[in-house]
């Protein structure tokens, strides 16, 4: 299974937010469809076919990342001993 970028994903991650804020202060027609087609792009990546599913995906997916990166950074292997 092809596993996406992590930084694309945090871009739209971050572009899709605050586009959601935008439209949630002032409904603009060429940014509520930037948000549709971004939204169907998180969606096509992440493996699902609802927005919050690729949300939770995508969170998880940086989430995940981001600690063993963290891990690797201290000379770990990513392991706990702790279940």
């Amino acid at each position: 299974m092809l596993v996406p970028d992590r930084k694309v994903v945090r871009e739209l991650l971050t572009r899709y937010a605050s586009l959601r804020i935008a439209q949630a202060e002032r409904h603009v027609p060429t940014a509520a469809r930037e948000l549709e087609d971004l939204s169907y792009t998180l969606c096509v990546m992440m493996g699902t076919s609802s927005i919050h599913d690729a949300i939770a995906k995508a969170d998880a997916l940086l989430l995940v990342k981001g600690r063993s990166e963290a891990a690797d950074a201290d000379g770990e292997n990513g392991l706990t001993l702790v279940g």
